[in-house]
């Protein structure tokens, strides 16, 4: 990967300045790579890691991880089902996997009902669709590289002879 975009990547809040003092180039240098980034589409959005558990609590969403088992279709492949499955408003995130299942969606609700019935009403009953399996997240300890949750300290256990 380009270094500018790695560092980027750890830490959108980085400047010029600072990326090109960290890597020996001109300001010049970082600014017109990183416009030409943006403009080719290599970065696409800048954004935060949020730990959520540290905000005030409104309303807990509920996180889905929902697997797809679908059929292909004749010369689009998977690419046009999933075109149509990440227009869903629930979809944050969709990815092609190999495996049993051939697509992970992440989804978002207000409630589990709410995923509930986006899983039966509006994904299972898209054409080329054969099954789903849903997994809800219950807790993350890591995202994106950063951990979420303060580390103790490991310690070291007595051993007894």
């Amino acid at each position: 990967m380009n270094e500018i975009a790695e560092l980027l990547q750890k830490d959108a809040r980085l400047t010029p300045e600072d990326i090109a003092s960290m890597l020996n180039k001109t300001v010049d240098e970082v600014r017109d790579k990183i416009r030409q980034m943006e403009d080719d589409g290599t970065i696409i959005k800048y954004s935060a890691v949020i730990n959520e558990e540290k905000l005030p609590k409104q309303k807990d969403k509920v996180v889905a991880f929902i697997e797809i088992q679908v059929q292909p279709e004749r010369e689009k492949g998977f690419d046009a089902l999933a075109e149509r499955i990440y227009q869903f408003p629930q979809v944050t995130s969709l990815y092609l996997m190999s495996g049993r299942y051939d697509l992970l969606a992440v989804v978002e609700g207000d409630n589990l009902k709410e995923v509930a019935y986006f899983v039966s009403d509006k994904l299972s009953t898209l054409d080329n669709v054969k099954s789903t399996t849903t997994h809800f997240l219950l807790k993350k300890y890591k995202e994106n590289g950063t951990m979420l949750i303060k580390q103790n300290k490991l310690e070291r256990l007595n051993v007894a002879l």
